[in-house]
């Protein structure tokens, strides 16, 4: 496998892609490969289209998996095949990220509790995380750790990030009780992002994930340098981005906040040195 696969070729439109791009290439084609299923059931849940055939399509998705841990995968999953075989990928870890995708398409999540964005944050984040980690090589229990922490820094970042665009779809990730104890009791979405309050439960997710950076990145410290490089610049970049986002501000009108090309060429460069 190349960069011109398809699965390489998807993971190239990942903001993560210059993470896995640096790592030696039995381990960059299996990123590339989990990159791939990811989007792949993150595009069903997504999806504007009716539930119940989003539903069946992560249910087909449960078989491939299923199959491929059967020894007998299909055909345009011979290389997700050859990553789990390669690195001893848990057949559960595949479905949880399938179970968090289906939060999203049987319900549009709205202010959930903090319960269940814990839930959500570990089936559609630390779970990939703890694919991710066996790939890069980490012992067992740091890499657990880490897939954890790093997994809710970047997810709880992301919620941030997309408000608006989430908002759009219906959807708000923003915990009920952080939003209640700011005195936020609408129930549409883009109203809540409107409220002159929303800052306060926006503070309190943007505290939750720094306190997850800095515990990844201690655990990252005292880890082999090379079995956390890819996650230290996936780790740098959301940590700018989080960074933006907080200097920004919460309150509406909010402009959109990405990271510049070169600032994230200087993380990669940085790691490399």
């Amino acid at each position: 496998m190349n960069k011109s696969t398809p699965a390489a070729e998807r993971a190239s439109r990942s903001s993560f892609y210059n993470g896995m791009r640096i790592l030696p290439r039995p381990q960059r084609e299996a990123m590339y490969e989990i990159y791939s299923f990811c989007r792949a059931v993150d595009d069903i849940a997504d999806d504007p289209g009716d539930r119940e055939p989003r539903r069946a399509a992560l249910e087909q998705w449960r078989g491939a998996i299923a199959a491929i841990y059967a020894g007998t995968p299909p055909q345009h999953l011979s290389g997700l095949a050859q990553a789990v075989k390669t690195f001893d990928l848990r057949h559960g870890d595949f479905l949880a990220v399938i179970d968090g995708m289906e939060m999203d398409v049987v319900a549009d999540i709205r202010a959930p509790d903090m319960a269940t964005l814990d839930l959500y944050c570990d089936r559609v984040a630390c779970a990939v995380g703890r694919l991710s980690v066996r790939i890069f090589g980490l012992k067992a229990d740091a890499g657990l750790a880490l897939a954890h922490h790093l997994g809710r820094a970047l997810q709880l970042t992301n919620i941030l990030r997309d408000l608006d665009e989430d908002a759009a779809m219906g959807r708000l990730y923003l915990p009920r009780e952080a939003l209640a104890a700011a005195g936020i009791t609408a129930t549409d979405p883009t109203a809540m992002l409107m409220h002159p309050a929303i800052g306060e439960p926006c503070a309190v997710i943007a505290a939750l994930a720094d306190v997850e950076f800095q515990k990844a990145r201690v655990i990252m410290a005292n880890s082999p340098r090379r079995a956390v490089r890819a996650p230290r610049i996936m780790g740098a970049a959301y940590r700018v981005i989080l960074d933006s986002l907080i200097a920004r501000g919460f309150a509406p009108p909010r402009a959109p906040v990405r990271l510049p090309r070169a600032k994230l060429l200087l993380i990669v460069l940085r790691n490399l040195l």
